[in-house]
C-alpha cells in the first residue's frame, strides 16, 4: 500500500473525471490519499472532496502564492477549521520567492500563523518552501525556540542544508515526481541523505507528474513510480519503500484512522 500525501483533487483539472482518479489510485495501491488546501475561503471545495471519499482527507491553510489574500485568516480560523475530523493538517503555507506572487513579508506572518496553528493542534505542517531556503531555515529555527510542531517539507526542491535543518527540528521530508527528472541527480543525493524514518512521497498533483509521464497531468496513481525511483536511490525494494513510507505517513499524520485491514 502506498499514500499519496500531497494532491490537489479539489483542482479544476480533475473536475470531469474525480471519481475515476480515485478509483485508478486504488488500483495502483495508493489506497489513501491527502487534498490539500491552498486558500482558506475555498476550504468547503477541499473538504467536500475530502468528505466525498473515505480513502480521501485534507488540510487548511494559505498557499504562500495566495497569503496577501488572506491577510484576514487567523490562527483561531484554523484551528477552528481544523477540528473537522477530515482535517488532518495545516497548509500548505509557506514561503515562495520563485514566483514572489503575495509580498515576502505577509507571507511570513501568514506562514507564522500557520505554525502557531500546527503547534496547537498537532497536526502537521505542510510547508511549501521554493528559492527561500535561509529565511525558510530561520523562521523554523525561530518558531521551534517558542515549541515544537510537526512538519513536512513538502515536494522538496531546496538545498542540503535545508533538508538537513529540517530533519534536525524534527520534520519530514516528501519527494514529488521531481524526484525521477534526469537532471535530478543533486535531490535524489538529498534524499539518500534523509533519514529513513522521515521520508514521504507525493504526487503534488496535477502538477510534476513523473517520470514516464512527465510534461502530462500528474494524478495520485503515479506516486508508485516516484516511489519506485526512490527505492532505487536509497536501495531499498518498492515493497519495503511503500511499507516504509507508508508507516511514515501515518506516524506524521496521526490523526488519519489506521487503514482497514486488507487495504494494500
Amino acid at each position: 500500500m502506498l499514500v499519496d500525501s500531497h494532491c490537489h483533487l479539489d483542482f479544476p483539472d480533475f473536475a470531469e473525471e474525480r471519481d475515476a482518479v480515485v478509483e485508478r489510485a486504488a488500483a495502483a495501491g495508493i489506497w489513501m490519499m491527502v487534498t490539500i488546501s491552498t486558500r482558506v475561503k475555498r476550504f468547503e471545495s477541499v473538504l467536500s472532496v475530502a468528505a466525498a471519499y473515505e480513502n480521501v482527507f485534507c488540510s487548511v491553510g494559505t498557499h504562500p502564492h495566495n497569503a496577501g489574500e488572506e491577510t484576514d485568516v487567523t490562527t483561531d480560523e484554523l484551528i477552528r477549521l481544523s477540528t473537522h475530523p477530515k482535517v488532518v493538517a495545516v497548509g500548505e503555507a509557506g514561503l515562495d520567492y520563485f514566483y514572489d506572487r503575495s509580498p515576502r513579508d505577509v507571507q511570513a506572518v501568514v506562514f507564522r500563523r500557520h505554525i502557531a496553528a500546527a503547534r496547537e493542534t498537532g497536526l502537521p505542517l505542510v510547508i511549501h518552501s521554493r528559492d527561500a531556503d535561509a529565511d525558510m531555515e530561520a523562521i523554523l529555527r525561530d518558531e521551534r525556540g517558542k515549541g515544537a510542531f510537526p512538519f513536512i517539507l513538502h515536494c522538496f526542491s531546496s538545498g542540503q542544508a535545508l533538508a538537513r535543518v529540517g530533519v534536525e527540528l524534527g520534520g519530514y521530508v516528501s519527494f514529488s515526481g521531481i524526484l525521477t527528472f534526469k537532471k535530478s541527480e543533486e535531490l535524489r543525493e538529498i534524499a539518500k541523505s534523509i533519514p529513513h524514518d522521515r521520508l514521504l512521497v507525493e504526487t503534488d498533483a496535477p502538477y510534476l507528474a513523473p517520470v514516464p509521464f512527465r510534461g502530462k497531468r500528474n494524478e495520485p496513481a503515479y506516486v508508485a513510480h516516484t516511489a519506485a525511483v526512490l527505492a532505487e536511490t536509497i536501495d531499498m525494494s518498492a515493497e519495503d519503500v511503500a511499507a516504509l513510507t507508508t508507516t511514515n505517513f501515518f506516524r506524521c499524520f496521526a490523526k488519519v484512522p489506521p487503514a482497514p485491514a486488507g487495504a494494500a
